[in-house]
């Protein structure tokens, strides 16, 4: 399972066994057992070349059955809310469907580009021009990554921001060089507008609403 933050396992880490800390070069890796399985979770940024970077990694150490690409999401569709868990069958722009989990929920289409669609205005637009329920950065290059090595490739990914929602600063300008988002950036920006801080502090507090969310979801779904 591959995400963009560490923080994006919290939720899942609490039904997890046996978990192991490994010294691979990447942001955040472990190994453990979930629901009896061996499971590797990995963060290493967003976007689609740090996810593909670590589904490499990972291959590296370990022999592959799957992939699945987790973590946080921005709703398109207005019938999403934050914290809904978004299941994909298809992504936007990929011909091949996707795996689905064994679960109740209903499957989606997914957009995944390498850029955080930040205002209201933006999401309202992709949504009209691709149908997509959810928009997030990493799925489409883990999924090159499961065609290229012939294993089974799946989307699971939970609601942070709505799609009326548009964020107090734009996180595109906010990423270093090699794409991950910028603590000190993000830092700098708020500070130079002060009231970005409630709306900065309410999303931090829905991310860690949503990553419990996710990781329940999780543990419940087969893959």
């Amino acid at each position: 399972m591959v995400a963009a933050e560490a923080r994006e396992f919290a939720g899942l880490l609490r039904h997890c066994e046996q978990v192991a800390r490994l010294n691979w070069p990447l942001d955040f890796v472990r190994t453990a057992r979930l629901n009896g399985r061996p499971v590797v979770l990995a963060a290493n940024g967003p976007g689609p070349k740090l996810a593909a970077r670590a589904a490499e990694v990972i291959k590296e150490h370990q022999e592959l059955e799957g992939l699945v690409s987790i973590g946080f999401c921005g709703a398109l569709s207005p019938a999403l809310s934050a914290c809904d868990v978004f299941v994909a069958d298809k992504l936007h722009g990929v011909p091949q469907a996707l795996r689905v989990p064994r679960c109740e929920r209903r499957p989606g289409k997914l957009l995944s580009i390498d850029r955080v669609a930040t205002t209201a205005q933006e999401k309202r637009i992709l949504f009209e021009q691709t149908h997509a329920g959810a928009i997030e950065m990493e799925a489409a290059g883990l999924a090159a990554k499961a065609q290229q090595w012939n294993i089974p490739f799946y989307a699971v990914k939970v609601v942070t921001d709505a799609a009326s929602e548009t964020f107090p600063l734009d996180f595109n300008r906010l990423r270093d060089r090699e794409g991950r988002f910028s603590l000190p950036k993000i830092l700098a920006a708020a500070l130079r507008r002060p009231s970005a801080f409630p709306a900065l502090l309410n999303l931090n507090q829905r991310c860690t609403q949503a990553a419990q969310a996710l990781g329940d979801f999780l543990a419940d779904a087969r893959f």
